[in-house]
C-alpha cells in the first residue's frame, strides 16, 4: 500500500477526485449488479467501496471477505449513484455519506477466521462475554466518545475555578460506608478494604488547605444484588470543596457545572446520540429544582407509594421515578435536587441541621428518575463527629487517624460523588448500567 495518510469515513465528503486511504473492518457486502459493494466501518461511520467492474481479482477478493475482517483499502472519491445509496439503506449503514471510492487496492489486515457469533438480537450476557465485538457496534462506540467528552468538559469547569486533581488510595485500613458492601483483601497478613469511595481522603484534603479537589476513580461495593443499575466497580467523579454556609453552595456548583457539561455534549454530539440512541440532549436550566425529603414523601403519598422496609424514610427506586415525574410535569425540569435526608439513613460524618438534629444537612440528585449524585455539608467539628460517630456505634479507635484530620483547624466543607455509569444512563436514556460501561463487573460477572 501507499504512503497516503489514513482518512475517515466521515471526511469524504470533502474529498471528491482525490485519493484516499481507509482503514477499518467489513460492515456488509451487498452484490451490486454483477459487482460486489463492500461497506467499510470505521470509528467515524461508514464508507462505500466499489471496484472497478473490469477488475475480476478485486470482485474475487471484495465477495471472499468475513464480515468483521480488518481491512485497508486505496481508491478515489466519488458521488455514489442512486443505487447505491438504495444498497446503503438495504445494509443498514444509513448514517454514510453521498460519496463512495472506487476501489483500486484492497489489503486484508486481520482476516475473520470465522463467522461473528453475536448479533444485536443476542442476550446482553452473552454479547458481553464477547464485548470485544460488541464494542464494535457504531453506538457503542459513541457511548465512550462521550464519556470522553463528559470528562473533558468536567475538568474544564474545575480548572476554571481552581480545583485540584487527586488519586486518593483504594486499600484502605478501615471501612467509611456500611459494612454489609465491603471488600475485604489480605494485606501483607493485615486486614484491609477495597474503597467503597474516597471521602476521607477528600475531606483530609480539606484539612490540608487544598480547598477544592476533585477525583475520578474506581470504587469498590460488594453488593449482592443484580440489577440493570448496580455494579460491584464502578467510576465514581468526586468534588470536595472549603469555606461553604451550607450544602447548598455545593449544589450550586453542581448544577452549573453539570449545564456546562450538556452544553458541550448538545453541542459535539446532540445529532448523533438522537440517531443511535433516541434521546434528546437537553441543557437545562438554573437553578435546578430543590425539593425537601419531607415533601417528596408528600408527593408519593399522592400517588399512593409508601417506602417500605430498609428504604423507609428514604426513597427506593420507584419513588425516585414518581418524585422525577411530578417534577417534570409540574416544573418542565428533568432534574432534581431531594434535599434534608433523615440523619438515620445517612453517614454519621454528614453534618445535621441546626434547627433539627433529626435531619442531615444532604441531597440526591435525580436525573429522569434515576438518582446519579449523593452529596452534603460534612461535619467539619472533631467534638460532634466523634459524638455522631458514637452514637451509630462506630468504635473511635479504627477512624481515630480520620479524626485526627479536624483537630487542628479544619473549614466548612461538602461535596458529592457522581456515578459515571450512571450519569452516562440517563444521558443516554439507557436502562442497562452494562450498557455504558466498558467491562461490567457484578455479583455474576468478573470477566473478560
Amino acid at each position: 500500500m501507499s504512503e497516503l495518510p489514513r482518512t475517515m469515513a466521515r471526511q469524504l465528503a470533502g474529498l471528491v477526485g482525490e485519493d484516499v486511504r481507509l482503514c477499518g473492518w467489513v460492515e456488509a457486502v451487498v452484490e451490486d449488479g454483477d459487482a460486489p459493494v463492500l461497506v467499510l466501518r470505521d470509528p467515524t461511520g461508514f464508507a462505500v467501496l466499489r471496484p472497478d467492474r473490469g477488475d475480476g481479482q478485486l470482485v474475487a477478493e471484495i465477495r471472499s471477505l468475513r464480515r468483521e475482517s480488518a481491512v485497508e483499502a486505496e481508491g478515489r472519491v466519488q458521488p455514489l449513484p442512486e443505487p447505491a445509496v438504495d444498497l446503503l439503506a438495504a445494509a443498514r449503514t444509513s448514517t454514510a455519506g453521498s460519496e463512495g471510492v472506487v476501489l483500486q487496492r484492497l489489503r486484508v489486515v486481520g482476516a475473520a477466521v470465522k463467522d461473528v457469533p453475536i448479533s444485536e438480537a443476542t442476550p446482553i450476557d452473552e454479547r458481553l462475554d464477547r464485548r470485544f465485538l460488541e464494542l464494535r457496534r457504531p453506538p457503542n462506540r459513541l457511548i465512550f466518545d462521550v464519556q470522553t467528552t463528559v470528562e473533558h468538559a468536567m475538568r474544564e469547569v474545575w480548572r476554571r475555578e481552581r480545583f485540584v486533581e487527586l488519586h486518593s488510595p483504594k486499600f484502605r485500613p478501615t471501612p467509611n460506608k456500611s459494612g454489609s458492601e465491603l471488600f475485604t483483601v489480605d494485606y501483607f497478613g493485615r486486614k484491609a478494604y477495597l474503597a467503597q469511595s474516597p471521602q476521607f481522603y477528600k475531606q483530609m484534603a480539606m484539612a490540608s488547605g487544598l480547598d477544592r479537589i476533585f477525583e475520578i476513580g474506581p470504587v469498590f461495593r460488594a453488593n449482592p444484588l443484580v440489577t440493570s443499575r448496580h455494579d460491584t466497580e464502578f467510576t465514581s467523579v468526586d468534588v470536595e470543596m472549603s469555606w461553604i454556609e451550607s450544602h447548598h453552595d455545593v449544589m450550586g456548583f453542581e448544577e452549573r457545572w453539570l449545564r456546562h457539561v450538556l452544553e458541550v455534549v448538545q453541542a459535539t454530539h446532540g445529532d448523533d446520540i438522537a440517531r443511535w440512541f433516541g434521546a434528546e440532549v437537553t441543557v437545562p436550566e438554573v437553578p435546578f429544582p430543590r425539593l425537601h425529603m419531607a415533601d417528596a414523601h408528600k408527593i408519593l403519598d399522592a400517588a399512593g407509594h409508601r417506602v417500605k422496609g430498609k428504604k423507609e424514610g428514604d426513597l427506593d427506586a420507584e419513588g425516585e421515578r414518581l418524585v422525577a415525574r411530578h417534577v417534570l410535569r409540574e416544573l418542565g425540569h428533568e432534574f432534581v435536587f431531594v434535599t434534608d435526608y433523615p440523619e438515620w439513613i445517612r453517614p454519621y460524618y454528614h453534618m445535621r441541621a441546626a434547627d433539627d438534629p433529626t435531619r442531615t444537612r444532604s441531597f440526591d440528585l435525580l436525573w429522569k428518575g434515576l438518582e446519579v449524585t449523593t452529596g452534603a455539608q460534612r461535619e467539619h467539628r472533631p467534638d460532634v463527629l466523634a459524638a455522631q460517630a458514637s452514637a451509630r456505634g462506630v468504635p473511635l479507635g479504627p477512624i481515630d487517624f480520620y479524626l485526627e484530620f479536624f483537630r487542628y483547624g479544619c473549614p466548612p466543607h461538602g461535596g458529592f460523588g457522581l456515578g459515571l455509569t450512571r450519569f452516562l444512563m440517563s444521558l443516554l436514556d439507557v436502562d442497562d448500567v452494562r450498557q455504558v460501561t466498558y467491562l461490567h463487573r457484578g455479583p455474576t460477572r468478573i470477566t473478560p
